[in-house]
């Protein structure tokens, strides 16, 4: 039985790993992309362990000489494909709707949980039914309001229009955070003398860092990943890194290995954000799962 034991958990730990494998070698292939000259990139059978690496897409992508491991080679496409503002632009955006959509949504949330008011359940179905709006439905109309108000092109606007998009998910979610503190809590702050406010700043809001944590989470992917919306409310200033990635295909090619340097590095600060966040995350996915 130890033994047949032991085999079972090996097995499961190779296939574990398989699987791990399988979902990272994608991503795997697209860093080390970045790294590679033209004649690697389409060398066939594909060179994907032993490669000259060069650093010569992150200098074109990003405009500065980095100094070594440089490589002089036309790459598909030509051109100085320099995309730092567009990074910055995505960042700008996403940090932005992020807090907007937080700062709201965790109010909101607290309402819905603590406030008994009339139809507060169909109130919710409400909110959640505004999620299930194809972004396409309203880009077109968004693009004339837009235009009107002076809104194209603006950090305010996509950030305006990210936060929205966020916020039904956002308040379903922190609601569901907020149900899991018990409402004694509330009712024995209130009996010694605190406003609701009070509790909400000093007892609730601490107690579920893990829950905001999480959705801040999934609120800064959606807009830093966000398309449609992007590309139909800019014109020729702001742009984030989805939409500007199809300016590497051109007439004559696709700079595989500037889109690719330009996509490892939008890994980065979406990396640095969970990272930032990771205990108040796990905690905030996990919270709830041991309740009776």
């Amino acid at each position: 039985m130890i033994v047949q034991s032991t085999y079972r958990r090996r097995w499961r730990m190779l296939a574990a790993w398989g699987v791990v494998a399988l979902f990272v070698f994608p991503l795997y292939y697209w860093i080390t992309t970045a790294f590679k000259n033209a004649r690697d990139i389409f060398d066939r059978p594909p060179n994907v362990w032993v490669f000259e690496p060069t650093l010569k897409n992150f200098e074109e992508v990003f405009g500065i000489s980095l100094g070594f491991l440089r490589q002089q080679e036309v790459l598909p496409g030509g051109g100085n494909f320099y995309m730092a503002p567009r990074l910055w632009d995505s960042i700008v955006v996403a940090i932005g709707s992020t807090t907007l959509s937080v700062m709201i949504a965790t109010l909101a949330a607290y309402a819905l949980s603590r406030l008994d008011f009339k139809n507060r359940h169909l109130f919710v179905g409400w909110v959640l039914s505004t999620r299930m709006m194809p972004p396409v439905a309203v880009a077109i109309p968004l693009f004339f309001i837009y235009k009107d108000v002076g809104l194209l092109d603006s950090y305010t606007g996509i950030i305006l229009i990210h936060a929205v998009m966020n916020l039904p998910l956002a308040v379903l979610l922190m609601k569901s955070f907020f149900d899991d503190i018990p409402r004694e809590i509330d009712e024995s702050a209130i009996i010694d003398g605190a406003s609701r406010w009070l509790i909400f700043r000093r007892v609730i809001l601490p107690m579920a860092k893990g829950g905001i944590a999480a959705t801040a989470v999934l609120c800064f992917i959606f807009s830093w990943t966000e398309f449609v919306f992007v590309l139909t409310l800019t014109q020729t200033g702001l742009k984030t890194v989805p939409v500007v990635s199809s300016s590497f295909v051109t007439s004559t090619g696709t700079a595989w290995g500037n889109m690719a340097a330009l996509g490892a590095a939008a890994m980065i600060p979406a990396f640095i954000f969970i990272l930032l966040v990771q205990k108040q995350l796990v905690r905030g996915l996990t919270l709830g799962s041991l309740k009776q």
